[in-house]
């Protein structure tokens, strides 16, 4: 190969790899559909809100895991945005509320998880010798099942919250 010619496909080349780059910065950029699914995964958490206050947790806990999809494809996508934007006061403030709100659900639903354990173990222990308490004890495990599990949405529902506000400049 001549000097020119390889002169040329350097150059060529490094055009090339320019303009992929060009390309895929011009593609992490936050655009409208960036918006959309900010919006969609807002409208998921108010929903599995509105579900887990009418007890309906099973379609809560899947609306909660759907927002989280949406915010984890917005924070691969458009998390450097996000980072370059300074919280105000008052969005500081409620990100350590929610933050403080999550880890006290988490911790209420560890607690129950471990309570509802324990009688099961008991309830298995006495469901030879005394069946009714046994029953007893495996109905009271089931509602703090139930209990832990509710409290476990309700603090990915907190930690989300923090994901809707400091994705907010999508919504604006």
């Amino acid at each position: 190969m001549t000097l020119p010619r390889y002169a040329a496909l350097v150059v060529l080349l490094a055009l090339g790899l320019s303009g992929t780059v060009l390309a895929q910065t011009a593609t992490s950029k936050c655009g409208p559909d960036h918006a959309l699914l900010y919006k969609r995964a807002v409208g998921l958490l108010d929903q599995a809100e509105k579900k887990l206050t009418a007890r309906y947790t099973a379609e809560a806990k899947s609306l909660v895991k759907e927002a989280n999809s949406l915010f984890t494809i917005l924070q691969k996508e458009c998390g450097q945005e996000q980072k370059d934007r300074l919280l105000t006061d008052k969005e500081a403030q409620q990100e350590s509320i929610n933050q403080k709100l999550s880890a006290d659900e988490r911790s209420a639903a560890d607690r129950l998880m471990k309570s509802a354990e324990d009688k099961e173990k008991k309830a298995q222990q006495l469901e030879a010798s005394q069946p009714e308490v046994s029953l007893k004890y495996q109905r009271e495990a089931k509602e703090e099942y139930e209990q832990a599990h509710k409290r476990y949405i309700k603090a990915e529902i907190y930690a989300l919250r923090n994901q809707q506000m400091l994705f907010s400049f999508l919504g604006k």
